[in-house]
């Protein structure tokens, strides 16, 4: 997945060992999975050459990181002039998050 970070949710992340992400729909701090229950375990963070960049390596609690209910949120693929969708969804989104 990807999401948006600031120092804030950086220092929030190392401190507490799990992903956490700014929510600029919420204007607030997001802590993965804690509506879902799946959380994302911190296991290193990466900085890029331009220091803009930042990849968190996680261990994905649950197997599901996607609100669709799928593993992962690139679950989609160009080819042949169309979108092509390659991983099923493991849990209905209304199971995860309590919505209809």
């Amino acid at each position: 997945m990807q999401a948006w970070a600031n120092r804030e949710a950086l220092q929030t992340a190392i401190d507490e060992g799990r992903a956490v992400y700014w929510s600029r729909s919420r204007n607030a701090l997001w802590r993965k999975g804690e509506e879902s229950g799946n959380i994302q375990k911190l296991v290193d963070v990466y900085l890029d050459c331009d220091n803009d960049t930042l990849c968190y390596k996680v261990e994905q609690i649950g197997g599901i990181a996607c609100h669709t209910g799928r593993e992962s949120c690139f679950f989609q693929k160009f080819s042949n002039d169309k979108w092509e969708i390659l991983d099923p969804v493991l849990k209905d989104p209304s199971e995860l998050y309590g919505k209809s």
